[in-house]
């Protein structure tokens, strides 16, 4: 089965980058990282309870792992997980 998450960033700063997060434009939550602690917060789930928050979070945060660590921390305005 293939997957698309798009990420939009909304905020970013030395400490966290915020993006929202979702199959579209239209449907999005919004996902935090703390670039010192590396962790991830959800913010805002999906607002449409019939599409599966947790899967494009957990999509999402892969991909801006990606970013954090294999990149060199560059998080771009705009970035998708597809796979």
């Amino acid at each position: 089965m293939a997957s698309y998450v798009l990420l939009l960033k909304e905020f970013e700063n030395d400490e966290t980058v915020v993006y929202k997060f979702g199959p579209s434009e239209n449907v999005m939550g919004k996902i935090e990282l703390n670039k010192l602690t590396r962790k991830f917060s959800e913010l805002e789930g999906l607002p449409d309870p019939n599409i599966p928050s947790k899967f494009y979070f957990d999509r999402a945060a892969q991909r801006l792992a990606v970013c954090l660590i294999r990149e060199g921390g560059k998080f771009p305005e705009r970035t998708a997980f597809e796979s």
